[in-house]
């Protein structure tokens, strides 16, 4: 299934309204929220998806546009692909109604995908260009003042030009991450705003609020799970390899995987067991790719949101073969919620999660140890009978829920909408 085909609504596009005048800041917040994401809402839900579907469920009144990275058609010949315009080009076409989502009405989830037709290099004002698609839509759509929530930092301009009382959301610290100095100098510029000017700042994790340089208060809202949905027994997924298996679900990215340890990891099982990767692999070169492949590694690629408890409930070891450094640090692991809710064993390197979780079935070592642990750790979970049922287990920590996490982001939502319209 494409990404566009059987799991999205079939909704009305509303007309364009007559413009009344430009966007003035002191406008009272209406119940509608344009979120600034940095990936496509696509078959792999992360912490976005996750969040706004419980958000809609919980509030009928809510309306969300979901605003993806902008389509780059001359990176994508350089790949290959078909060039195509943005999704969200052409307003009468592009505006695409959301995915279906249980439980929320098909015009009250909206996604939009700008075109960015010209590398920043050679046209500086590509973000500016972007913000002003996105105020068309949000007019279009009747959005008279929505709460703008920022994961994307190139949305600064946005914030910038709409006026929009905004949160900004941190996930990621990509001031740590590998770029270019120009790259870095844009991030630096654009973050900086950011904490500027948004009314609230939410971080996933403690370390990005200490790591900020800013002496406003954040808000600490963690990833979660949906308990019911990982704990709910599945069937053993047909392209799981037989025998014994060490599976990692997870983007595979230069910038937090640890090709190397992967690699070692497979070779040293051999034909015991297998090294199995679910999840999108992005950036990564193809002699990295090919050399995974080569010492054995199984690549199966992304599969749906809803397909993944299954890989996880039938590894007999999951795997969390990161690099250690400042930008892994930053990060709050999806994966460490998900892998808990499942009750297998973990091998992991000692990143921020894992490192410091409290565990008992997590075995943390480094990256030169990584793969005798891996090998250790199957040897001893296929000594044990595999369970039928993933049961309570006397040693099961708290785990935060997307509910729960939902109803964290929503009090800052309101607080935002709330000092939007208190006359100052």
């Amino acid at each position: 299934m494409t990404h566009d085909e059987p799991g999205e609504h079939a909704a009305r596009i509303p007309r364009l309204p007559a413009r009344s005048g430009r966007e003035r800041s002191g406008a009272v917040p209406d119940r509608a929220v344009v979120l600034v994401s940095l990936e496509a809402w696509d078959q792999v839900w992360r912490r976005n998806q996750y969040l706004v579907a419980e958000l809609l469920r919980a509030d009928p009144e809510l309306r969300v546009v979901f605003v993806e990275p902008a389509y780059d058609p001359l990176h994508a010949i350089r790949r290959g692909d078909r060039s195509r315009h943005g999704r969200g080009l052409l307003l009468g076409r592009g505006l695409r109604a959301g995915p279906a989502v249980d439980g929320v009405a098909p015009d009250r989830l909206w996604r939009f995908e700008p075109t960015k037709w010209l590398p920043r290099k050679i046209d500086p004002h590509v973000d500016r260009r972007s913000a002003r698609a996105v105020r068309r839509v949000a007019r279009r759509l009747g959005f008279a003042a929505p709460v703008l929530w920022v994961n994307d930092p190139s949305a600064a301009t946005l914030v910038a030009q709409s006026g929009w009382p905004a949160l900004y959301d941190i996930t990621d610290d990509w001031l740590a991450a590998d770029r270019t100095p120009d790259e870095h100098r844009r991030l630096v510029a654009d973050e900086a705003l950011l904490l500027e000017r948004c009314d609230e700042v939410t971080v996933c994790s403690d370390h990005l609020a200490r790591s900020k340089l800013t002496t406003r208060t954040m808000t600490l809202i963690t990833n979660g799970v949906d308990l019911d949905r990982y704990r709910a027994i599945r069937a053993r997924p047909g392209d799981l390899p037989d025998g014994p298996t060490a599976v990692y679900v997870g983007t595979v990215h230069p910038d937090r995987f640890d090709v190397a340890a992967a690699r070692a990891t497979a070779r040293a099982l051999g034909p015991s067991g297998s090294v199995v990767i679910v999840g999108p692999v992005i950036d990564l070169t193809r002699d990295s790719y090919r050399a995974m492949l080569d010492d054995g590694v199984v690549i199966l690629g992304p599969r749906a949101w809803d397909e993944v408890p299954a890989y996880l409930q039938h590894a007999d070891v999951l795997l969390v073969p990161h690099l250690v450094n400042e930008f892994t640090e930053s990060l709050d692991p999806i994966k460490l919620y998900e892998y808990r809710a499942v009750r297998r064993p973990v091998v992991a390197t000692p990143v921020a999660g894992f490192r410091d979780g409290g565990d008992p079935r997590v075995t943390v070592v480094d990256a030169t140890a990584f793969p005798e642990a891996v090998a250790r750790a199957l040897d001893a979970a296929t000594r044990r009978s595999h369970p039928e049922t993933v049961g309570v287990a006397a040693a099961d920590l708290p785990i935060p829920t997307w509910r729960d996490q939902a109803a964290l982001m929503r009090t800052v939502i309101d607080r935002v909408r709330l000092r939007a319209a208190t006359p100052r």
